[in-house]
């Protein structure tokens, strides 16, 4: 965290906790830098990390003042899916949204890439780039089937965050979160089989079983704590389901972390009715709590839990690694990898198996987690700012995905449609729902940075927004 980081934090803590109070006049920039020993520039760019988020307000020749809070809007309400199995739709949507990457001129608050550019980096580049120049032979040679030993003995100990003990022979790697997960399913189902999924889910998730022709039955999800139990039992006692399908560390698209109680009773259930979970733990490592929270896997005895994930979100998506730990289908995993995608790069293998065992990987998330966490809290500001106030935003427990729910007058499809022309991408809420649901609620990517041309697009959304309404 850098220094203007660390003041912004403070500050920002002092005027929460009510030590400044609504109103007040803040200590001058001058004596905020004598008193932390901090340059003047650190002092103003703390100023303005507090400004952008809406904690305080300058006011010329006079300094800045706390600001005059506005209650946050509420949270979304529990999801009201149709509870019955349906094949998955939106594809031609979803290929519009990927196809908007090659855009340069595209400014990508629809996706769910991260920021790419940090310093800390920087050892992973020259790591590739010596690989590149000495070890030549193991970057062009033949992977093994379950990837580089040395990567999948960093991912054990990494895992051990995540309070899972595995071996490096437990762990099987593929080209990312996404290939992971079909692997997963591939080992369990059968086309035509039954999946059940959070609602809303991730849009690259239904996408995956909709090419796998599988089914998928959408449970009522709520934006703070996860997948209802309840529903959940009730679809189990109804419909021959095979597995669910959960993200419930850092959730895409709601931000939510599953309880670790919750955790515990989702896994008693798939005992219950012998069903798998399939966990997507892409974003675990992001979340705002340290140390992080267990994962699913953490509790399981019989190797029904699949856990998937990579390094995606956490370093880079270029680097196409990520892995599965599959449990009793081990075997099945690896034939089905054999038979579907062969083997991986070796490179950004070994690349990614040195940044972790040098400690890069650590300095980097740890670094990450707090920027997300500050500009989560600067996009929602503005999106209150400048959306309507009938709103619902969600409260994100980490990675960088925030999840806005509209009046239901409002057709993010069709809004999204216009933006597009304007050159700004955004993700309706229906790319999240097997059947087309959620048309009045967007995902936004917290990623980019917070600048004024990043604030100038929120404001147009926002202004898209209420054209629509007056529509």
């Amino acid at each position: 965290m850098t220094r203007y980081q660390h003041l912004a934090g403070l500050l920002a803590e002092r005027i929460q906790t009510g030590l400044y109070l609504e109103g007040e006049k803040l200590p001058s920039v001058r004596s905020l830098s004598q008193q932390h020993g901090v340059s003047i520039s650190t002092v103003q760019q703390a100023y303005q990390v507090l400004e952008n988020q809406q904690l305080i307000t300058p006011q010329p020749r006079s300094g800045y003042f706390v600001a005059h809070r506005k209650a946050p809007p509420p949270v979304p309400a529990m999801s009201r899916p149709v509870q019955r199995p349906v094949e998955v739709t939106q594809w031609d949507e979803v290929l519009t949204l990927l196809e908007a990457r090659s855009d340069k001129e595209m400014v990508l608050f629809g996706g769910g890439a991260p920021d790419i550019t940090q310093a800390t980096l920087k050892p992973l580049w020259r790591e590739m780039s010596r690989l590149a120049q000495h070890q030549v032979l193991d970057a062009l040679n033949y992977d093994t089937l379950n990837g580089r030993r040395e990567l999948r003995e960093q991912i054990a100990r990494l895992m051990l965050d995540g309070g899972i003990a595995l071996t490096a022979d437990e762990i099987v790697i593929a080209s990312g979160c996404h290939p992971a997960m079909s692997l997963a399913i591939l080992a369990v189902c059968q086309p035509g089989d039954i999946i059940a999924v959070e609602s809303p889910s991730y849009y690259g998730t239904m996408q995956l079983l909709r090419g796998l022709d599988i089914k998928a039955i959408e449970i009522p999800t709520d934006s703070e704590t996860g997948i209802s139990l309840e529903a959940l039992e009730l679809a189990l006692e109804q419909w021959p389901i095979k597995g669910v399908l959960l993200v419930p560390t850092c959730n895409n698209p709601l931000g939510f972390i599953m309880s670790e109680t919750r955790k515990k009773a989702v896994l008693a259930l798939a005992q219950r009715h012998d069903i798998v979970i399939f966990e997507d733990d892409i974003y675990g490592e992001l979340a705002a709590e340290y140390p992080r929270p267990s994962t699913i896997k953490s509790y399981d005895i019989d190797g029904r839990v699949l856990l998937c994930s990579s390094f995606t979100k956490t370093v880079a998506p270029g680097l196409r690694v990520g892995w599965i730990a599959p449990g009793r289908y081990l075997d099945r995993v690896i034939h089905k990898k054999y038979a579907a995608i062969g083997t991986n790069v070796p490179s950004t293998q070994l690349a990614v198996a040195a940044f972790i065992r040098d400690g890069h990987y650590h300095r980097h998330v740890r670094r990450m987690r707090q920027i997300y966490q500050n500009r989560l809290e600067t996009y929602t500001c503005w999106v209150r700012q400048y959306f309507p106030c009938d709103i619902c935003v969600t409260r994100p427990q980490g990675g960088y995905l925030l999840w806005v729910e509209l009046p239901e007058t409002v057709d993010m499809v069709c809004v999204s449609r216009t933006l597009g022309r304007l050159k700004i991408q955004i993700a309706p809420g229906s790319l999240f729902s097997a059947s087309g649901k959620y048309r009045n609620c967007l995902r936004l990517n917290c990623a980019l940075p917070p600048n004024d041309e990043n604030r100038e697009v929120i404001k147009q959304l926002g202004e898209a927004i209420e054209s629509a309404l007056e529509a």
